[in-house]
C-alpha cells in the first residue's frame, strides 16, 4: 500500500503522514528531507550550493540515515534545499531513491507513506491513495512562526509570510516536478482542522478506498512455561485421539 501526500510548506501534510503511518504501521519518508540532506553535505563540505555536480554527488551517495540529522530543519538549509530542488539531475537521483523506497519500504513493513510536493504527479503516481493537503498562507505562517519560536528562532510573523509566499512560487513555477494537485488526489483544507480531525478525515477517505484495510495489531508471542506446554501438549494429544477414534467409526 502506498499513500502520497503533497502540498505547500506548513500545510499540516507531515504531521499527517506520520499519522497515517503509524496508524497503519507503514514506512514513512519525508521527501524534503532528501534535499535538505544534500544541502547539508554541501554546506558541511564548503561547496557552493550551485555547484551542481557536487549536489549530484551528494545525491547520489544519500542514505536514510543522512536523514536523521538534527540540523536538517534550520531555516538556513531550507533555503539551500529549495535552490537545489530544481535541478534536474539532482531530481533524478532522489527520485530513484524516493520509488525505491515506497516499492521496497524498510524494514519489511507492508507498504510506505510519502509526503512532499510531487509524490502523487511524477513519483508515485500510481499510489493507491493520494492526498493533496492545503491551508491558508495566514495559517500556515501561523504554524510555522511557532514552530520556528519554539526551536529558539526570533523570527518576525511577517517574515516568515514573505518566506512561506517565496517558496510557494518557486514550487509552482519550477520547470521541473512544479507543485500540482495530483490526477485523482484528496483535497483537504487543513485551515480550520486540528491534527486530530484532519487525520479522522484522512482515515475515512482511505476507508473508501480500503473499506477491509484496517490498522495492523501486532500480536506478542510470549514463551510458554512448563506447566503452558504441559497444557499445550495434552490438549494436542487429545486432540489427536479424537482424530484417530472418528477415523476408525468411518471405516
Amino acid at each position: 500500500m502506498i499513500i502520497a501526500i503533497d502540498g505547500p510548506a506548513a500545510s499540516g501534510k507531515g504531521t499527517l503522514a506520520r499519522r497515517l503511518a503509524a496508524e497503519y504501521a507503514l514506512a514513512h519518508l519525508d521527501t524534503g528531507l532528501l534535499y535538505r540532506a544534500v544541502a547539508k553535505r554541501l554546506v558541511d563540505d564548503g561547496v557552493d550550493p550551485a555547484n551542481e555536480a557536487a549536489a549530484i554527488a551528494a545525491a547520489q551517495s544519500l542514505g536514510l540515515s543522512d536523514l536523521e540529522a538534527s540540523d536538517l530543519r534550520s531555516e538556513i538549509i531550507g533555503e539551500i534545499a529549495s535552490r537545489i530542488a530544481p535541478l534536474a539531475a539532482v531530481r533524478t537521483e532522489l527520485v530513484r531513491f524516493q520509488r525505491n523506497f515506497a516499492h521496497n519500504p524498510p524494514n519489511g513493513e507492508g507498504g510506505a507513506v510519502l509526503d512532499g510536493r510531487d509524490i502523487g504527479t511524477v513519483i508515485c503516481p500510481d499510489a493507491d491513495v493520494k492526498f493533496y493537503i492545503v491551508a491558508a498562507i495566514e495559517e500556515r505562517a501561523r504554524r510555522r512562526h511557532a514552530e520556528l519560536r519554539e526551536r529558539g528562532y526570533a523570527i518576525e510573523l511577517g517574515d516568515v509570510t514573505d518566506k512561506l509566499r517565496r517558496r510557494d512560487t518557486r514550487d509552482s513555477e519550477r520547470s521541473v516536478s512544479p507543485l500540482r494537485q495530483a490526477p485523482g488526489a484528496h483535497l483537504l483544507d487543513t485551515s480550520n482542522l486540528s491534527i486530530d480531525s484532519a487525520f479522522a478525515k484522512a482515515k475515512a477517505l482511505i476507508s473508501k478506498h480500503f473499506a477491509e484495510f484496517k490498522p495492523r495489531v501486532t500480536t506478542v508471542h510470549r514463551p510458554m512455561d512448563a506447566e503452558a506446554r504441559r497444557s499445550s501438549g495434552e490438549h494436542e494429544r487429545t486432540r489427536l485421539e479424537k482424530r484417530r477414534k472418528t477415523r476408525k467409526e468411518t471405516t
